[in-house]
């Protein structure tokens, strides 16, 4: 079935193929940083399946196919819970043969007439949810199938989960419920924006982000995230139903979320036209789906047809193709981000792919690109799937020519300075060492002080900066401060209006409150809620800076990596706490909300507060400080928790109908601000 190369015995690819998988399987499950499509994974499992079956003397019960997949953490923090019932991985093809197979082997099996349910195979996180009385009590991850991760805290802030059952609806006492968590495509969308505004990785696509999410320590930042979830079977000693669609339907009823897309069919034929029709329809979802499931739908038909090793025999999953263009690799560029990190990108023939002209690539990083073993003039594969832009998912190694180019090998160098190009022992990305020459990060740096949620200087974006770093009158965010009208007004594209509106607004940034001159700064890995979270924990620039390492490790949501960054950028960057007061920023808490001493009045602790309308005392993004500066939670959308609605002029009809149903008081902005005095 498999070519082996001729100087390759079998055994000898049966040692390779094991390493293989089992390195992408920690990338994929431990890191969130897979270097391979499924399907190519996929290919290399069957491969590997193939070969053990023809050498059963090679057997080892530590091999890729004994086992299933582990996203087990051990330094994550999380407790460890043993599954009541196993959670087994499921036999996976891309091929309507093999589906037929699947079918024709049931029917064989079986020896009497059956249905089979088709479910949308959505691209997420596995989930165990147990009730006891109506009430979510756990929630753990797949893990390794026996053991998983308890993660209730996380799942208890996704709101599609019920934490309380409908009373009355004929739910057991205790029961199982699984399914997969995701992120939908408007807010993973918005995560990517946002972390790209903050100079930080860019998730690669839904499912890395949802599984990035619920291994957060922090659920505030779970909650901020917008994840969702379908539930898609149910488990226990008092389920009475014997088909898993009525279960499904049941469980809905119950209060549970499930998908409208599942279809019970009679027929072989009714199987295959459902997965034609969702390979296309499935790209106008809210979120990303990978393939459809199909079950037996009759439970003690699954029963009887039981289970292999890893996977039951009355299930299998049909993963659809992702859209694949060829094109010619033409050269390799690469780009210096803010951080001084180095990413490589493909420039390519123009392709059509996925209805929009593919011209570039992305190539991750060094390890994705010595694993392809890349030459210039290579014909390459390309496929968007569930990525923000395209990457390189292949080679074809038949096309190649004595004509073929160099080959791809990672710069040494800064494309931009020059320097020597830097990577830390456990990470994957590649660093320019030049942190405070390079004009890529000094001009990278300057974008990131300015933005809204930073420093929210109007009048200055991308092009200016370039011009007045062209000019010799910018080259650190302090420059900004000793711009004058006369400096800028006569430069091209500027003028007197747009001078005056530049400067005026650099004075103003200088009331911007210390978290946010904190994540302006640029500290590597300190994104906004973390800033929140050092200067409510410190207090001042002072203390932070001052910090040891392990005072910095013991802060809520501050890990090693980020302790250790912060060391070193205040060890790279001797007076700049001074430099930082000088300027007139804010260096440390208006209010004093540190936790050694804590003044601040805390009447909104604990409460949910919701802001819809227009105000003319503060802007929203003020009262959302000020609501958390007073111990109070922001929410986006109101229910039965809410607390109360912060209405200014205009709030949304739609909010004041749901708060009023839901008996939810509302506050005028004076009211709030004496309330809170």
């Amino acid at each position: 079935m498999y070519a082996i190369r001729t100087r390759m015995d079998q055994v000898q690819r049966i040692t390779e193929l094991r390493k293989l998988l089992h390195e992408y399987n920690y990338l994929y499950y431990v890191q969130n940083a897979p270097v391979i499509s499924d399907q190519d994974f996929d290919t290399l499992m069957h491969e590997l399946q193939d070969l053990e079956k023809r050498h059963p003397e090679c057997f080892d019960p530590n091999s890729p196919t004994q086992r299933v997949g582990s996203d087990l953490n051990q330094k994550s923090g999380f407790e460890q819970v043993k599954h009541k019932y196993p959670m087994l991985s499921l036999d996976n093809t891309y091929s309507e043969a093999d589906v037929t197979e699947f079918y024709n082997r049931v029917s064989r099996d079986l020896g009497e007439p059956f249905r089979i349910c088709c479910e949308l195979k959505f691209d997420g996180l596995s989930i165990s949810l147990t009730y006891r009385h109506g009430k979510l009590v756990q929630a753990v991850t797949r893990g390794d199938g026996v053991m998983g991760d308890d993660v209730t805290a996380n799942v208890r802030t996704i709101r599609s989960i019920p934490l309380v059952l409908k009373p009355d609806s004929g739910y057991p006492d205790e029961f199982e419920i699984r399914g997969e968590v995701l992120m939908p495509w408007d807010s993973f969308n918005a995560l990517n924006a946002k972390r790209q505004a903050e100079g930080e990785q860019l998730f690669a696509n839904p499912r890395n982000a949802a599984s990035g999410t619920l291994k957060q320590q922090n659920a505030q930042i779970v909650a901020e995230r917008g994840l969702d979830a379908y539930l898609y079977y149910l488990l226990g000693t008092d389920i009475e139903g014997n088909s898993h669609i009525d279960n499904l339907l049941t469980a809905r009823n119950w209060g549970f979320k499930i998908s409208d897309h599942i279809k019970i069919c009679d027929t072989l034929q009714q199987v295959l036209d459902f997965l034609d029709y969702w390979d296309q329809a499935r790209k106008s979802l809210p979120v990303a789906t990978d393939g459809v499931v199909l079950k037996v739908d009759s439970l003690s038909q699954q029963q009887e047809l039981g289970f292999k090793s890893r996977s039951p025999r009355w299930a299998i999953a049909y993963k659809f193709h992702a859209e694949r263009a060829v094109t010619r690799l033409n050269s390799v560029s690469y780009q210096v981000g803010r951080t001084g990190a180095v990413t490589p990108v493909a420039n390519l023939d123009p392709v059509l792919l996925a209805g929009t002209v593919v011209k570039r690539a992305t190539l991750n990083n060094a390890d994705f690109i010595q694993a392809f073993d890349l030459y210039i003039g290579d014909m390459v594969y390309i496929e968007k799937g569930g990525e923000i832009i395209p990457k390189i998912c292949g080679v074809d190694y038949d096309s190649r020519s004595f004509m073929i180019g160099d080959k791809v090998t990672f710069i040494t160098t800064c494309p931009e300075c020059g320097a020597k190009l830097v990577r830390i022992p456990g990470e994957s990305v590649t660093y320019c060492s030049n942190t405070n020459n390079c004009p890529s990060q000094l001009k990278g740096r300057i974008e990131h002080f300015i933005q809204r949620k930073a420093m929210d200087i109007e009048g200055l974006g991308t092009e200016t900066i370039d011009l007045l770093f062209s000019k010799g009158l910018v080259r650190t965010y302090f420059d900004l401060y000793k711009l004058k009208v006369q400096d800028l007004c006569y430069l091209e594209g500027l003028g007197d209006k747009s001078a005056r509106i530049i400067v005026h607004s650099i004075e103003d940034s200088k009331q911007v409150p210390f978290d946010r001159v904190l994540f302006a700064m640029g500290i590597r890995f300190v994104g906004q809620t973390t800033a929140k979270s050092l200067a409510r924990k410190f207090g001042s620039l002072h203390n932070l800076a001052s910090a040891s390492f392990e005072e910095l490790k013991n802060t809520p949501d501050i890990g090693e990596r980020i302790a250790q960054s912060i060391i070193d950028f205040f060890s790279e960057n001797p007076g700049i706490e001074d430099a930082v007061s000088a300027l007139g920023l804010n260096t440390q808490m208006s209010v004093n909300v540190a936790e050694n001493g804590a003044q601040l009045n805390m009447s909104l602790d604990g409460m949910s507060i919701v802001i819809s309308g227009v105000f003319s005392h503060h802007s929203r993004d003020e009262y959302k400080d000020i609501i958390e500066a007073h111990g109070g939670k922001n929410s986006s959308s109101i229910s039965s928790k809410t607390t109360f609605v912060l209405a200014g002029e205009n709030m949304g009809p739609a909010k004041r109908e749901k708060a009023a149903q839901l008996g939810v008081p509302v506050k005028s902005e004076d009211e709030f601000l004496e309330m809170i005095k």
